[in-house]
């Protein structure tokens, strides 16, 4: 494979690879709690802290998880407060961070709308060293939290009350929910781009849904597809030239939709089973 003989083609491999992973890592949770569009706010707040990367000539991925962070700290206590206007102030969150990256990197020495929009819909060549250094960290951390505390993490995702009651720190743990799906933004970024990321949180969670009943297999497939499509999507982009977190975003959607195909007849035999064991079960209690 003549892209293997790239460096900054192995620096996207490697930051596709985990993309892969930890994106449907936290969007499991994200879908079991109804919060699929959480990843998409936070690409918009993590906007500014692009900009500010530029401007302060700092690392962007560093700037943007700090500020990605931050947002998902007010995302959760403005949730956790459960008013009717929460919704009303998320919005000016959501959208103050995208307006504020936009005028934040006119502001940059050097700036220009060209860097935002990398950042935005990803471009595996702007994959650097230090980019991919500061990935692998940040994956590292999201992996320790999903897959570690995978028991806790689905107890508050399924029922909160129950989890209470359990002892568990409901609210600790929800903040780390909030601050993970901040991380994981950032480390799609420079791949799938920060207004795509929600997509690869949300669309192989679902894909696997199709297939699977259980959450531990439910978390695998998911990765799995996640994964494929990752490395699938950036490997494409190397041979024909378009963007890569649009590319991979679609080949998650056309899984997806090979998903539901096959679903279909898998769900049909699912439910003649059911019916004939009720018929049993019926027959038996009749002979009793």
């Amino acid at each position: 494979m003549d892209l293997l003989h790239y460096p900054f083609m192995v620096r996207a491999l490697i930051a596709a690879a985990l993309v892969g992973i930890t994106a449907p890592a936290i969007g499991t949770y994200l879908v079991q709690r109804r919060q699929a569009v959480m990843g998409d706010g936070l690409g918009h707040v993590a906007m500014t802290g692009v900009a500010l990367g530029f401007l302060l000539n700092t690392s962007p991925v560093w700037m943007a998880t700090l500020v990605a962070v931050l947002g998902a700290v007010v995302m959760e206590m403005i949730r956790s407060r459960g008013k009717t206007s929460g919704d009303v102030a998320l919005a000016m969150l959501f959208y103050g961070g995208l307006a504020g990256g936009v005028m934040i990197i006119n502001m940059a020495p050097g700036g220009s709308t060209t860097n935002l929009l990398s950042a935005m819909f990803g471009s595996i060549t702007t994959v650097s060293t230090q980019d991919v250094t500061a990935v692998v960290i940040l994956a590292a951390f999201v992996i320790a939290v999903t897959i570690g505390l995978r028991r806790q993490l689905f107890a508050v995702c399924q029922d909160e009350e129950f989890a209470r009651v359990t002892g568990l720190p409901v609210r600790a743990l929800n903040l780390l929910i909030a601050v993970t799906a901040a991380i994981t933004v950032t480390v799609a970024m420079r791949i799938v781009g920060l207004l795509l990321v929600s997509a690869m949180m949300v669309i192989p969670v679902a894909a696997a849904q199709r297939l699977t009943r259980g959450f531990a297999a439910t978390l695998g497939l998911a990765i799995a597809i996640s994964l494929t499509v990752s490395l699938t999507g950036t490997a494409v982009t190397y041979y024909i030239d378009v963007p890569s977190g649009a590319t991979i975003v679609l080949f998650a959607i056309g899984v997806f939709m090979v998903m539901t195909a096959l679903s279909t007849p898998l769900a049909r035999r699912r439910a003649k089973a059911a019916r004939v064991a009720e018929e049993v079960c019926t027959r038996d209690d009749v002979k009793v």
